[in-house]
């Protein structure tokens, strides 16, 4: 059943984290009449179990662990547990358009989104339950779809379900590769169509960097060619023309933080690829940038990877390597040559950049020893480099 009206929904739901998607539910449900206790760490209540008492429904923020106390009570007690997106399909009742994988998934959903003139919502950017009351029932929305989303959803189904790649990633909180496959993959339950990586042992619709397309994209880097392959299979199955594809792959100019040039000083190019959270993400960097003198920035907040592939595939090209964060030592070991600056400021001031270089910070970690997210991180090197223009 989709749970459309207020008499469908249970009527007493614990919502579970109060950042952007927690808040989002809480809003939305109370815009129905539903009867919704808040809980979190913002709040002090989040271990608190005789919340539960009254709950029939748990809603979990992508944030918060299966491991959380409140989570594992619910389980315990036999309480549905729904993910945020869960509760956005049931909501919107849309023609849901998803998209994951380990790297791309903002940039893809994007483009789909610019490809279909639709709205976009999920992991990054706005929580699809705050699409609720401006969106019709059946409407096309295109969703990005992580892995904390992905286990606990029940009844959402894609019309077109899109994986772009799986790379070892959340490690430290899924606990092994195949857990983590295993929730990603959940996205081709129910799903309609399914639009997949070409050799990757997966039935659906193939793609590759390799593709023939409507158009070049705008946005730089084989990856983001393998990108734009995907969505463009993913609006073809939609029954998209090709001329609305094409004009979209030349138009759209790509989303903050990943491989965004942020300024240029004395001819030297600074770009912010901070969404570059693991070492897939950062090889592709290194991989756009190739054929180019660039000095490295690396590190930041552990995720469980090893950095070995990371470190075979510094080429000549790359003039300095500067280590930032938690993961510094770590780094070290694998790039004896690089230099341990500690943080952005410093790694920038040490940067021996000539014209005609490339400053790319492409950290291959999570951010949060020293930042609350990516985008933080990303910020706070824009302005950084903004400084050093003033």
């Amino acid at each position: 059943m989709v749970y459309g009206s207020v008499t469908d929904l249970p009527q007493r739901i614990l919502v579970l984290g109060l950042a952007r998607s927690g808040k989002a539910a809480v809003a939305a449900l109370t815009r129905r009449g539903v009867e919704v206790t808040a809980a979190g760490r913002e709040l002090g209540n989040d271990s608190d179990l005789s919340l539960l008492d009254r709950a029939e429904l748990l809603v979990k923020s992508p944030g918060v662990p299966r491991q959380a106390p409140l989570v594992a009570e619910a389980e315990q007690r036999g309480i549905p547990i729904w993910s945020e997106v869960e509760l956005g399909y049931r909501l919107l009742q849309p023609r849901l358009v998803g998209v994951t994988g380990t790297n791309g998934k903002t940039t893809t959903t994007e483009l789909l989104g610019a490809i279909l003139d639709a709205p976009t919502a999920g992991n990054v950017g706005r929580a699809l339950t705050d699409l609720d009351g401006e969106v019709e029932p059946g409407a096309l929305v295109v969703c990005e779809l992580s892995s904390f989303q992905l286990e606990d959803v029940h009844e959402l189904a894609c019309e077109v379900a899109v994986l772009l790649n799986l790379e070892p990633d959340h490690l430290d909180r899924h606990g092994s590769f195949e857990a983590y496959r295993d929730a990603k993959l959940r996205i081709f339950e129910r799903a309609h169509v399914n639009v997949v990586p070409k050799d990757s042992g997966l039935e659906g619709i193939e793609f590759s960097a390799d593709d023939e397309l409507p158009a070049e994209p705008l946005i730089r880097g084989a990856h983001n060619r393998e990108n734009a392959a995907a969505a463009t299979a993913a609006a073809r199955a939609l029954g998209i023309p090709d001329e609305q594809i094409a004009h979209a792959l030349e138009t759209f100019p790509g989303v903050p933080h990943r491989l965004e040039p942020v300024g240029e000083v004395s001819g030297v190019r600074y770009v912010n690829d901070s969404k570059a959270t693991n070492v897939a993400a950062a090889l592709r960097a290194l991989a756009a940038y190739a054929d180019e003198p660039v000095h490295l920035i690396l590190g930041g907040s552990h995720k469980g990877e090893d950095f070995t592939p990371l470190a075979a595939a510094i080429g000549p090209n790359v003039q300095s390597v500067h280590l930032i964060g938690e993961t510094a030592g770590e780094l070290a070991a694998a790039i004896p040559e690089a230099h341990d600056d500690g943080d952005l400021a410093t790694a920038l001031a040490h940067v021996e950049a000539r014209t005609g270089d490339v400053v790319l910070l492409s950290p291959a970690c999570a951010s949060y020893d020293q930042f609350r997210d990516f985008e933080q991180r990303g910020e706070e090197f824009g302005r950084l480099v903004q400084n050093l223009s003033g």
